[in-house]
């Protein structure tokens, strides 16, 4: 009898985990960052490369971090959406270009828009990966104490951005 029971047993515990991770949302990737300090880098701009930025510039506010590149199609299909969130004018939008040739990322910005207060080159991605960025795009909220409060994995939509990103952003204010 146990023969049988044992390996049943291990098929209802597969089905019960197969079941759990079926039932997740591959979006909802929780990251180690959430209120921990936003890692530091200093980075060119990629307008004025003689000029830099670190998140350090922007303690005492709130602000968005948006990890982009000219060759990702998915940030391409999100660049109304962050034009949109930059528009409303609640947070400078910072945008990190992630791995990206400058010319080619200042010609995207060019016959897209520019939606960023402005944007910093990532040219060998080592801010992208202190950040956990994962893939392009992923957008970040940090808060007026320099702590990571919010992490979006994959394309902003026009729904995340009125139910996730706004409200986060209006509750740091």
């Amino acid at each position: 009898m146990t023969r049988f029971l044992l390996p049943f047993a291990v098929f209802i515990a597969l089905v019960v985990l197969l079941w759990v991770g079926l039932s997740l949302d591959p979006k909802k990737v929780p990251s180690p960052l959430i209120d921990k300090p936003a890692p530091d880098f200093i980075l060119p701009q990629l307008h004025n490369p003689e000029q830099t930025f670190s998140p350090q510039d922007n303690l005492g506010k709130v602000w968005v971090l948006n990890v982009w590149a000219s060759w990702c199609v998915s940030c391409r299909a999100e660049h109304e959406v962050i034009t949109r969130l930059a528009s409303m004018g609640l947070v400078d939008v910072i945008g990190l270009d992630h791995k990206d040739e400058p010319t080619d990322a200042r010609r995207w910005l060019q016959q897209f828009g520019n939606p960023y207060t402005l944007s910093v080159i990532d040219l060998d991605g080592r801010a992208g990966i202190d950040w956990g960025v994962y893939g392009v795009p992923e957008t970040f909220i940090i808060g007026k104490d320099g702590l990571i409060k919010y992490k979006h994995i994959g394309p902003v939509t026009f729904e995340s951005l009125q139910n996730e990103i706004v409200p986060t952003i209006k509750s740091l204010l």
